[in-house]
């Protein structure tokens, strides 16, 4: 369902991006932002999933500026590689490569960004920093560390409530901070949508899903 494309952000920089179609005229375009684990099969799936939903989604590799072709398992040493190079990209590179992936897909009308993980902190730049209509972040560590960056469009954040990385406190900081945006939170650890994962929670991640999706079909379309 999907392919690979090669793209070029504004400093020059290439990187990869799996790209999935939808049949028919697309809803709009969305950019799906990874875990630490890359673009890997789960990342993939998701971004066919949203192609099924409607939209022409794209995955760009956003560990490629420091390791091109990273995919990761969930184990203790694919976390520990995957912090390493996440701690190694600045936050304005990922912010440009995620635009240029918005721009691949901009054919398709209006543009979405949804994110997991670090991917869900990036969602949450690119909200702030980028000209789109929408983003979903998903469990997002790094969003409190830049609450007081002001998003431009509709957020939705998704957290767990027994997610041992992301205190509770910072959730209720941000949702005071933002009183605009959408924050839910579930009986579930980090990473509850990722079916690969110990943490998989099937409820939580169901009701996540279908509120995600009701708000880009509000905001896209």
């Amino acid at each position: 369902m999907g392919e690979t494309l090669r793209l070029t952000a504004a400093d020059g920089h290439e990187l990869d991006a799996y790209l999935a179609r939808t049949e028919g005229t697309p809803k709009g375009g969305l950019v799906v932002c990874q875990e630490i684990f890359g673009v890997n099969r789960h990342i993939r799936t998701v971004t066919e999933g949203f192609a099924r939903e409607g939209y022409l989604a794209i995955a760009p590799a956003l560990f490629d500026r420091k390791k091109p072709g990273v995919e990761l398992d969930y184990t203790g040493d694919g976390t520990a590689e995957g912090r390493a190079l996440r701690t190694g990209i600045e936050w304005s590179d990922v912010v440009a490569d995620v635009d240029a992936a918005a721009s691949a897909v901009a054919e398709a009308g209006k543009l979405g960004v949804v994110g997991y993980c670090w991917g869900g902190s990036i969602a949450w730049l690119a909200a702030c920093r980028l000209k789109i209509d929408a983003a979903v972040g998903y469990y997002g560590g790094q969003i409190h560390e830049h609450r007081g960056e002001t998003p431009g469009c509709p957020v939705m954040l998704h957290f767990g409530e027994h997610d041992k990385m992301i205190p509770f406190e910072q959730i209720d900081e941000v949702r005071r901070l933002h009183p605009g945006i959408e924050v839910f939170t579930y009986p579930a650890g980090h990473g509850f949508n990722c079916d690969a994962r110990a943490d998989f929670d099937e409820e939580s991640a169901g009701i996540a899903a279908e509120r995600s999706l009701a708000f880009l079909a509000l905001h896209l379309g």
